[in-house]
């Protein structure tokens, strides 16, 4: 039996992670990056420093505090076990769900994922030793049986699976989403040079990154590939050089029409999903037909992007969706509430 292990001090020790990651620096840092990097090649040091980043912005003091206010938690020696499926398509990705499980006082049970281990890895035996308590709440396991609950990430098929093997318990599972931006026509060049970190970031593999834009004319293609040329680093990194180079391929066999600046494809298409080096675009007539169309698209989006001029319910500004605070739940499900109402 484990002893009380308050929610203030759980908190405290985030925090004191937080202060950790921003003192990472010299040759702990390179090695933690090459040991992700090697064993995820999407895992630039751009890139990583990026997701650390991202991280901190999550266990920041004020953001912490104000997060866990609208919730109650049940103080218990005896937390319950929940099961973590994580993802591993860009650095720490699942680093949200620890968190979540850990402030609302269950233990967290983690099978990662053999593409981002480095980092979830490095991170917990930081925050065990900041605070030993949770060394009895931390567990790297490979199968992940008989748990009170559990929150699953992973493709549409994996998806599936997960609904098969955890759908008589208490869960959270997540399949694959993307994002999408909604561009009027008066954007500034600004906004459209920060759309292309919500395209460009990770190299477009996360659910938050942007693989669509609708656009109300053709004209606002050009204008938005030229922002994007101080982008083009991307094409330095040879597998989303290979990517783009083969859709470019593709297309030119199949005489799909499409825009190219030589790092970046922009193609019609009515789909969602765009491939790496690929951008989606659909023209739009309306905003009330535009409304419609996100309205009955709702469970395969994560984020929309635009103006807040348009109206619309969580959308997001230009180049913040990589940036969410604790608060922006994966799918729009509030996570802190389905751990809360499991008990302890």
């Amino acid at each position: 039996m484990q002893s009380i292990f308050p929610l203030s001090d759980r908190i405290s020790a985030f925090i004191r992670l937080g202060n950790r990651l921003s003192e990472l620096e010299g040759d702990e840092k390179q090695a933690l990056f090459q040991q992700a990097q090697n064993q995820n090649a999407w895992f630039t040091p751009q890139s990583l420093e990026q997701a650390l980043k991202g991280i901190q912005v999550l266990l920041d003091a004020q953001a912490l505090e104000k997060w866990v206010t609208n919730y109650s938690f049940s103080e218990t020696d005896q937390p319950q076990q929940i099961g973590l499926m994580l993802a591993g398509n860009i650095p720490g990705v699942g680093f949200h769900d620890i968190l979540a499980v850990l402030i609302a006082g269950h233990s967290a049970c983690i099978k990662l994922s053999s593409q981002d281990s480095a980092l979830p890895l490095w991170l917990l035996t930081q925050l065990k030793r900041i605070e030993p308590r949770f060394s009895d709440r931390i567990f790297i396991e490979e199968l992940l049986k008989n748990k009170q609950a559990y929150i699953a990430t992973g493709s549409d098929n994996s998806a599936r699976y997960f609904n098969y093997y955890f759908g008589k318990y208490p869960h959270l599972i997540r399949s694959n989403r993307t994002s999408v931006a909604i561009l009027q026509g008066d954007e500034s060049t600004a906004d459209l040079q920060a759309l292309g970190h919500d395209i460009f970031d990770y190299f477009g593999l996360g659910c938050r990154n942007v693989s669509k834009v609708f656009v109300k004319n053709q004209e606002q293609l050009t204008q938005l590939l030229d922002a994007l040329q101080s982008f083009e680093w991307v094409a330095n990194h040879h597998k989303y050089f290979n990517n783009y180079e083969y859709n470019k391929s593709i297309y030119l066999v199949n005489g799909n029409p499409h825009l190219d600046n030589g790092f970046l494809l922009l193609k019609e298409s009515a789909d969602l999903v765009s491939p790496i080096g690929v951008l989606f675009y659909e023209i739009y007539e309306d905003d009330f037909e535009l409304q419609s169309k996100l309205s009955a698209l709702a469970s395969q989006i994560q984020c929309v992007v635009g103006s807040s001029i348009l109206g619309l319910p969580g959308i997001i500004p230009f180049g913040q969706t990589q940036c969410p605070a604790p608060w922006d739940y994966a799918d729009g499900v509030d996570t802190l509430q389905f751990l809360s109402g499991l008990g302890v």
